[in-house]
């Protein structure tokens, strides 16, 4: 038998062939800087190719189809804790639990008026819905750009493309930020909110402190709080949303996430291994405990694992506020030794936070951020 004779060449061709289709789709896709609302507005009934989750993740979900009843993320009332001792003692407590054993809360009466999150919500959408061509000029892969805008952040080493764009807005690089950086669309409420979104960030960091049994600013002198990045997501309706996902299934390369959302929904987290909705609740913000602050923590808050649904309705608008911590210049992070049992050392190895993301950003499949630091 000839080698063209063999039976394994056809199937080989076979998937070259389909590795260069998806290649030229996406490359197709990304050339066109119109996004997935660009699809959408072209008037796609049947999402392409470069979309579809691949069969084995759409099989496990069926399995994983049945949802843990009504459970819901527990919901934190911060209003009057400034005070009233006993009222901060419950909210540190109820915080603490949340962390360990969800690595989710949703926070109410934060001090963010409604208003501004309303606006806020409506300025994301401003921004995607304006003339394509104003839109056009953030569009980059350029992870250092201050701002810009994409669609799936790893759109050529993911396993399918997400049904959403984003505009990031990067805080990582002191100096490099300027207000007239910002979309003029969407300039004044997102200066307004990414303010206030940090005020609250300072604010989570003393309360997660005392819920760690620190000092109240210990996660504050540890800059914690320094080096935001704030993203508009923006998730057009979906023609087949069984098929795809906003998100696929991640942790956050962060110490600390806020996240607005508006009423559609889809956001879920992963407990018990299975999915968890959370809920939109009017006025609230979702807090969610991120990498880094579960290495520091030594394990004992948690980062969970969290993906978005496509949906029939929208769009769908969500403003996420990463606290990342020190980037530039390098700064080493590791277990606090207040927290590391004595005798049992320390569960992780120290890190820099710019070469974390690095890595994280870079790692295969499914693999935990967490566990490359993972001392043996």
């Amino acid at each position: 038998m000839s080698i063209t004779d063999s039976t394994n060449e056809l199937p080989l061709q076979d998937e070259t062939d389909a590795f260069l289709d998806r290649l030229r789709e996406l490359e197709a896709f990304d050339n066109s800087r119109g996004g997935v609302k660009g699809l959408v507005d072209a008037g796609v009934v049947t999402i392409p190719k470069i979309f579809i989750r691949p069969q084995d993740e759409l099989c496990q979900d069926k399995l994983n189809a049945c949802l843990l009843g009504d459970v819901q993320v527990p919901i934190v009332d911060l209003g009057g804790i400034e005070f009233c001792v006993e009222k901060r003692r419950e909210v540190v407590n109820e915080i603490r639990v949340a962390s360990m054993t969800w690595g989710f809360f949703q926070v109410v009466n934060h001090g963010i008026p409604v208003e501004v999150m309303d606006e806020m919500i409506g300025g994301v959408r401003m921004f995607h819905e304006q003339d394509l061509e104003l839109k056009r000029e953030f569009y980059s892969h350029d992870h250092m750009k201050t701002v810009r805008y994409d669609s799936s952040i790893d759109l050529f080493r993911s396993r399918f493309a997400k049904w959403r764009d984003t505009l990031n807005i990067s805080l990582l690089v002191p100096g490099d930020f300027k207000p007239d950086h910002l979309p003029p669309i969407c300039r004044d409420i997102t200066m307004k909110y990414m303010n206030e979104a940090t005020n609250l960030g300072h604010a989570l960091f003393d309360l997660l402190s005392e819920a760690l049994g620190l000092d109240r600013n210990q996660l504050r002198s540890l800059d914690c709080a320094n080096g935001r990045k704030f993203v508009g997501h923006y998730y057009p309706a979906c023609p087949e949303p069984e098929l795809t996902l906003g998100a696929n299934k991640h942790t956050d390369p962060s110490f600390l996430t806020i996240l607005l959302q508006d009423s559609i929904g889809g956001l879920q987290f992963l407990h018990e291994n299975q999915w968890i909705d959370v809920l939109p609740l009017e006025g609230s913000l979702v807090v969610n405990i991120g990498d880094l602050l579960q290495i520091v923590s030594n394990d004992i808050f948690r980062s969970a694992e969290h993906r978005v649904l496509a949906n029939h309705a929208g769009p769908r608008i969500s403003v996420a506020s990463f606290f990342t911590g020190i980037v530039v210049p390098k700064q080493v992070y590791g277990p606090i030794k207040e927290l590391i049992p004595a005798g049992n050392g320390a569960i992780y190895k120290e890190f820099v936070v710019s070469e974390y993301i690095k890595r994280f950003y870079s790692r295969s499949g499914d693999l935990s951020g967490v566990d490359s630091l993972k001392l043996s």
